[in-house]
């Protein structure tokens, strides 16, 4: 071949390589990942949130809002979302009364959002939740705050999940690990505040159900009236029973119970809302990436993740993981996936986390804890279930009040 020919044959083919290059250099297209909104709903002035309530830290208390719970949730899901085509958004809604909620329901309407977490109070929730259906359509609702026993009976509703453990679950849980020890015989402080009578109905039915009994129950008051000085005095209200083995002390404020520990007449241990604690997460749980999670909520969001951070985290990572698992499912559909169908969360608890067919409580194992810790889980071995454990903590099927049903 002439010279002339072999050099303009070269030319082509390096023409012809290089266009080829640059072709398979150039990305295909990417298609549009599918946008699915959270919306975190809080109230404002919420007294759970007041400023000085937020900086005592009463254990089993919020220390922020439940929306830190969840960003941090869509940042831990987005790789796999992304590999399924789909970017989670979290949307803040902060109500300015309990009247706002119609106006902001229309305006997640219209953004077309039907997951829902509701860091709220229990009315603010229950009016949330009656409220949901008509203006959202078949929007889930996570309950990541309200612990109320209630809202998984008579006054549960088919879209509501409950991320948060139940009264009756963090009382099983403290029974189940008396009857452990053997520690039998408890001396109950209750208070006179109305969240306060719940928890002493839910501790009569644990203590019952594993065999503690109150010797005797005595009312505590925080007061600045001289004539009732007494009922605030921790070493006069616990030396006259010297029968008791432990002190239970149920407090929904928070602020008589920590000052019980160490100051009772007789050297005695405390449990409940002082002392040893059950909380659905602690930032010094060692185990199953526990350090590796407090560690990333700690990083950015400058405070240790407690309970009701941890219960806002797994609404959201639910959310991620049933988005993961059905990805074309409608919403009625992923509902039923989660509520009692195949699909479980990692916790970072153990084992995987499912949510309840009968009142749509998440099954959690609980962290019994004090400041410094975590000294056990339930369900404490031994304890026996015919069907799952879990369900050894809070109502179980056969005795739930609950009757709505996805």
């Amino acid at each position: 071949m002439p010279a002339a020919r072999q050099s303009r044959f070269r030319g082509i083919l390096g023409l012809g390589l290089w266009c080829a290059c640059v072709w398979a250099s150039v990305p295909a297209p990417a298609l549009a990942a599918t946008k699915v909104t959270i919306a975190v709903v809080s109230l404002d002035g919420d007294p759970r949130h007041a400023p000085r309530r937020l900086e005592k830290a009463y254990p089993g208390h919020p220390t922020g809002r439940a929306i830190d719970g969840v960003q941090l949730a869509a940042e831990d899901s987005a790789f796999e979302l992304d590999a399924a085509g789909i970017a989670l958004e979290v949307k803040d809604v902060v109500l300015p009364n309990a009247a706002g909620l119609t106006k902001a329901l229309a305006e997640l309407k219209a953004a077309k959002v039907q997951h829902v977490v509701a860091d709220l109070p229990a009315a603010e929730l229950r009016a949330l939740v009656q409220a949901a259906p008509a203006a959202l359509g078949g929007a889930i609702v996570f309950n990541a705050a309200a612990d109320d026993d209630a809202l998984r009976g008579a006054q549960c509703a088919a879209h509501l999940l409950h991320t948060v453990p139940s009264r009756a679950m963090l009382s099983d849980a403290l029974a189940q690990y008396l009857a452990a020890r053997n520690w039998r015989k408890a001396l109950v402080l209750q208070g006179p505040l109305p969240g306060d009578a719940p928890m002493l109905e839910a501790f009569n039915r644990s203590a019952k159900r594993y065999g503690i009994k109150a010797t005797s129950t005595k009312p505590f008051k925080l007061t600045g009236d001289p004539r009732e000085r007494d009922l605030g005095n921790v070493r006069l209200l616990t030396g006259s029973d010297r029968e008791h083995e432990v002190v239970a002390v149920l407090d929904s404020d928070g602020e008589f119970a920590r000052t019980v520990p160490y100051a009772t007449q007789l050297p005695r241990p405390v449990v409940g809302a002082s002392g040893l604690v059950a909380v659905p997460w602690h930032p010094l749980w060692e185990r199953n990436g526990g350090p590796q999670l407090s560690r990333r909520f700690a990083k950015e969001h400058k405070r240790p993740m407690t309970g009701h951070d941890w219960a806002a985290w797994i609404a959201g990572r639910a959310v991620a993981t049933v988005l993961v698992d059905l990805p074309k499912a409608p919403v009625a559909q992923q509902l039923k996936a989660l509520r009692g169908g195949p699909v479980a969360v990692d916790g970072f608890k153990g084992p995987r986390l499912s949510f309840r067919a009968w009142d749509g409580q998440l099954r959690q194992p609980i962290f019994l804890s004090h400041v410094d810790g975590v000294i056990g889980t339930a369900p404490l071995d031994g304890v026996l279930h015919p069907r799952e454990v879990m369900d050894t903590l809070g109502v179980d099927e056969a005795e739930s009040a609950c009757k709505q049903r996805p």
